[in-house]
């Protein structure tokens, strides 16, 4: 892996404009302690710069302030290479984060990632081509904001403000200790979590919930819209539709919650009318007897419920009893908002800013 970055490095490096690159033999043996993975001598425009490269297969914003602080001290002790040239430190790795990235440029340190991302401030050199990520990164994100890694995560955010153990946490998001466990550490990656502690007593306490929140709406926004159920109830208005819709639910014990701009009308007023339903239904009997007993049909056009179907009763946690009808959480609420269409968007801040709080 790390040849086949360097070879990828240099390769993006020498397809710049007026840009020289060479890979040399290691700094030699009066270099500090700290070592480097790599040396590449730059030509840009006529200006030289040593990059000593350091190689990762993964970089989170943890993994950088780590590196920042060894770099800090490397440039302290070793401001030029054995030629006299200026040295600049410089990170290669397979996938970095988007929030290492913004890490990264704040504080002018080099980077270069596998999807062709490419960061090069140094002795007014100045190189930024910012790509997506490559695949391995989406991927493996995408993963923490789905299924029931995403039950965790509600969960952290439901209760922002604790001190939690693993088993604790995945017994309230019903998940086992060993995906509570993945789910965190690779937040603590991310720098959105902290921990105290070791061993079996080790806590941790989720200290950005605003970023993680952000996140996880950003995810949302480019996987593929919740398949909805369109039906048309006759002869009654959205708010009387949301009544009869959990008075049947309740009388069959078919799991449900009211979502999108309903519950957010519910949890923090915003819009003067609502005229859809849109709810998370547990499929099976109990869902249908609850449908056939409200005269449900499907519709194409003028529905006035929209059904989204779940496939476990985890993507119901935490919601909420409002005056006798079932709400998804509020964190929930937003989430839908986001994705949703109309002013959905202005609602989903809405609520986030009233009921959510950060």
């Amino acid at each position: 892996m790390e040849g086949q970055l360097l070879d990828q490095f240099l390769g993006a490096l020498r397809g710049l404009p007026e840009v020289q690159a060479e890979l040399s033999p290691p700094l030699q043996s009066d270099a500090p302690d700290r070592k480097y993975d790599a040396r590449v001598d730059l030509w840009v425009g006529g200006k030289a710069v040593t990059l000593l490269i350091e190689v990762k297969k993964a970089l989170y914003p943890r993994d950088v302030r780590q590196a920042l602080w060894q770099f800090q001290e490397f440039a302290r002790r070793w401001p030029q290479s054995a030629e006299g040239r200026l040295t600049v430190s410089f990170l290669v790795a397979q996938s970095i984060s988007p929030g290492a990235k913004d890490l990264l440029r704040n504080e002018r340190v080099g980077y270069y990632d596998s999807g062709g991302s490419l960061f090069l401030p140094a002795d007014n050199i100045y190189v930024y081509v910012d790509r997506p990520p490559p695949k391995t990164l989406s991927k493996s994100i995408r993963s923490l904001f789905s299924g029931r890694r995403a039950q965790v995560l509600h969960r952290l955010l439901i209760r922002h403000g604790e001190w939690f153990g693993v088993k604790e946490i995945a017994e309230q998001a019903r998940v086992s200790p060993a995906t509570a466990s993945q789910v965190l550490t690779k937040l603590e990656r991310f720098d959105w979590v902290v921990s105290r502690g070791q061993g079996p007593t080790k806590e941790r306490h989720l200290r950005e919930p605003g970023a993680l929140l952000d996140a996880w709406a950003k995810q949302l926004a480019v996987m593929r819209p919740l398949a909805m159920q369109r039906y048309f109830v006759p002869s009654v208005r959205a708010e009387g539709l949301a009544q009869k819709f959990a008075e049947v639910c309740a009388a069959y014990k078919a799991e449900y919650a009211i979502t999108h701009e309903l519950a957010g009308q519910r949890y923090a007023p915003f819009l003067s009318t609502v005229s859809q339903v849109r709810c998370r239904l547990m499929p099976g009997a109990a869902a249908n007897y609850s449908l056939g007993a409200l005269h449900a049909h499907i519709v194409d056009q003028g529905a006035n419920l929209a059904v989204i179907e779940v496939e476990s009763s985890g993507e119901l946690l935490f919601r909420e009893l409002v005056d006798g009808t079932w709400l998804a959480s509020p964190i929930q609420v937003y989430l839908d908002l986001m994705r949703s269409e109309g002013r959905a968007r202005e609602m989903a801040k809405h609520v986030r800013q009233e009921r959510i709080g950060f």
